[in-house]
């Protein structure tokens, strides 16, 4: 699942990402710093309210309220997790470079021990996500609060850096790993952005980068309020995907955009699901990702050869 816009604020963690977590129907997330962010407030035992958008913002400033469309907090919510973050960023084992799947396992574990401490669980989907071992990305780590930290303690002589490049990586190897052990690959695209194009970059790096046979994701539904036309990322439709490789084409005909608020249409899919279908096993990919970084690495050394081949004929067929 690829994961933008304020979800978790809206309070759609802890209402229905967890709950589709627990039931084994998401495997591995690619998400905004900023979901994973607000979703900390929870299991800390902070607060968000629901506000206004219509509100006079200079006066919420003035009275240190903090506003994401109709969601208020105070600024102190801010400050607090931003200090949680950074003391717990300072530990030993987040000491050298990792990917961010890494990072937020560490961190969700740090907030579970917040939750049994504050008596209250299942609030946070950092927290869960760690219990059920289920990776979760950032594309873009530098893009929110917790990037900001990590980023001041790099002043303090911090060793902790987030790698972008295990991070491609990685998520090519789970799909990968489905592929070639008799699964499938289905996205399920919350919003856009850089998150959407993250989880669908797999089959090109798999396919065009490592030069790795393989047709594209097997499924695709994707919630959205955006449109196609101004060529932007997060209107982008599946049909333009097959073009990329990201999508197999012969699935195309099965694929779904819903174009409706997201706020509104993940609970109703998520309660469907939840309601029409027994829970799966988890397949607590996390524990998995050295020998799935192996089978990519083995396949890629394999495919190196024939690609640099391909890459040099074209290269002299242009030439001439």
């Amino acid at each position: 699942m690829s994961l933008t816009g304020a979800m978790t604020p809206a309070g759609l963690g802890m209402s229905t990402i967890i709950p589709v977590l627990e039931a084994g129907f998401i495997d591995w997330i690619v998400s905004t710093g900023a979901n994973l962010y607000h979703d900390a407030h929870f299991g800390l035992g902070l607060t968000m309210h629901r506000g206004t958008p219509f509100a006079d913002d200079v006066e919420l400033r003035e009275q240190g309220v903090v506003r994401i469309y109709d969601i208020f907090f105070d600024y102190e919510v801010l400050l607090s997790t931003d200090a949680y973050i950074r003391e717990v960023s300072a530990a030993p084992e987040f000491q050298r470079p990792m990917s961010t799947a890494e990072y937020h396992y560490l961190l969700g574990g740090y907030i579970l021990e917040r939750e049994k401490a504050l008596g209250i669980s299942r609030k946070s989907v950092l927290g869960v996500a760690h219990q059920c071992a289920v990776p979760m990305y950032t594309s873009s780590p530098g893009d929110s609060s917790i990037g900001m930290n990590v980023a001041e303690q790099a002043l303090t002589g911090s060793q902790l850096r987030f790698d972008p490049s295990a991070d491609v990586n990685e998520t090519s190897a789970i799909v990968f790993d489905a592929k070639t052990h008799g699964g499938k690959s289905g996205i399920l695209i919350i919003g856009g952005g850089s998150p959407k194009n993250f989880v669908l970059q797999t089959e090109p790096q798999i396919q065009e980068v490592l030069g790795i046979s393989e047709k594209g994701h097997d499924y695709y539904l994707q919630m959205t309020d955006a449109r196609a036309d101004t060529g932007g990322l997060s209107g982008a439709t599946p049909a333009e995907a097959v073009s990329w490789g990201k999508v197999d084409p012969d699935k195309l005909p099965g694929t779904v955009v819903c174009y409706l608020d997201n706020t509104v249409g993940f609970p109703i899919l998520a309660a469907y699901a939840l309601a029409k279908r027994k829970k799966r096993r988890l397949k607590r990919l996390y524990d998995r990702r050295e020998e799935m970084m192996r089978q990519l690495t083995e396949a890629y050394q394999e495919a190196k050869a024939d690609r640099d081949a391909r890459a040099e004929a074209t290269t002299v067929g242009r030439r001439h």
